[in-house]
C-alpha cells in the first residue's frame, strides 16, 4: 500500500509541477430520489471527461452507499473515514480505476466526518487540500435526496448536476432540492440532467415543464445539460460491473453521454473556488 501510494503521488507530481497547477473545478451530481440512474451517470460523465483528456477524480460521498465502488467491481481497504482513523495520506486512499480515473471511497463512516474533533477535522481539510491542482475536475456522487450532509457538498460545489427521470415522483423531489437550494443560496450554478428518457423529445419536454416550474415559482432559471436515453445496455453493463461508456462505446447512452460532456464543457466557466475554498464552504455551512 506505502509503494502504490508513492508512485501515485509521484505519478501526479509529474503532471501538475507546484507552480503550474490550475485551481480544481468541483462538481456535485445529486437528485432528488434514488434509483434515477444518479451514480452511473456520475462515474461515466467522469469518464467521459477523461475522454477528453481531463483529470479527473470521482468521490462517491452517497454516505453508506459505495454505489461507485459497485460499479467499477472494486472493494477499496481504505477511504475517507479510514484515512482519519488511520492516519493515512490522501495517497494512500486514491484508487486508480479505468483509464486513468481518479476514485476515493467515503466509506461508511464518512457520516460522522462533521463530528470529529479538532485534530481530525485539521488532517481531513490537509489531506484533501493536497488533490488540489493536481485533476481538472473532482466529481461528487453525493446521496440522494436532502439531508443536512448533501446540502453542504451543493452549496460548496462550483457546479451542481441534477438528475432526475421523467416520472412525477422523480420530477416533484427534483423540485424539492431546487426550492431548498434557492433558498440557502440563490447563486448556485445548476444543470439538468433528464435520464432513462424513452426519447428525446419525451426528455426535452420534462426538462422545458421543469425549467417553466422553477421560473414560475422560484424565479430561478435552471438550464438543461441533455438527455440520456434508457438503453437495455446499461443493466448490463451494470451486472458486469464495468460502465456503460467503456463496455459499450458505441450504444446510444454512450452518444448521449459524450454529448452532454460535450455541452459541460462547453459552458462558460464559474470561478472556481478550489479545492480549499471547497472546503471551507462545506465545513463552515
Amino acid at each position: 500500500m506505502i509503494d502504490q501510494a508513492k508512485q501515485l503521488r509521484e505519478k501526479m507530481m509529474q503532471k501538475k509541477p507546484k507552480k503550474e497547477r490550475k485551481q480544481t473545478r468541483i462538481i456535485a451530481v445529486t437528485s432528488g430520489k434514488g434509483g434515477v440512474g444518479k451514480s452511473n451517470f456520475a462515474l461515466n460523465f467522469a469518464l467521459s471527461l477523461v475522454e477528453q483528456n481531463r483529470k479527473v477524480l470521482i468521490f462517491d460521498v452517497d454516505l453508506g452507499f459505495a454505489n461507485v465502488d459497485v460499479l467499477l467491481g472494486r472493494s477499496p481497504e481504505e477511504s475517507i473515514a479510514t484515512m482519519v482513523e488511520k492516519d493515512l495520506s490522501i495517497w494512500d486512499i486514491i484508487e486508480e480505476g479505468p483509464n486513468g480515473l481518479l476514485f476515493i471511497s467515503g466509506g461508511t463512516g464518512f457520516n460522522e466526518m462533521f463530528k470529529l474533533d479538532e485534530a481530525k477535522m485539521k488532517k481531513f481539510f490537509d489531506e484533501l487540500s493536497e488533490i488540489q491542482g493536481h485533476v481538472d475536475y473532482v466529481i461528487l456522487d453525493t446521496g440522494a435526496g436532502l439531508s443536512d450532509e448533501n446540502l453542504r457538498f451543493i452549496l460548496a460545489a462550483d457546479d451542481v448536476i441534477l438528475v432526475t427521470t421523467p416520472e412525477p415522483t422523480s420530477i416533484t423531489d427534483a423540485y424539492s432540492i431546487v426550492k431548498m437550494v434557492h433558498v440557502k443560496d440563490p447563486n448556485v450554478h445548476m444543470k439538468l440532467i433528464v435520464n432513462q428518457c424513452t426519447t428525446e423529445k419525451e426528455g426535452k419536454q420534462t426538462a422545458d415543464n421543469f425549467r417553466q416550474v422553477t421560473q414560475q415559482f422560484l424565479e430561478k432559471e435552471i438550464g438543461t445539460l441533455g438527455y440520456i436515453p434508457s438503453d437495455s445496455n446499461i443493466p448490463a453493463a451494470v451486472k458486469k460491473q464495468v460502465p456503460f461508456l467503456l463496455a459499450f462505446p458505441n450504444t446510444y447512452a454512450s452518444q448521449a453521454m459524450r454529448k452532454v460532456t460535450g455541452e459541460f464543457l462547453d459552458l462558460p466557466v464559474p470561478y472556481k473556488l478550489g479545492i480549499k475554498g471547497f472546503l471551507l464552504k462545506m465545513l463552515f455551512k
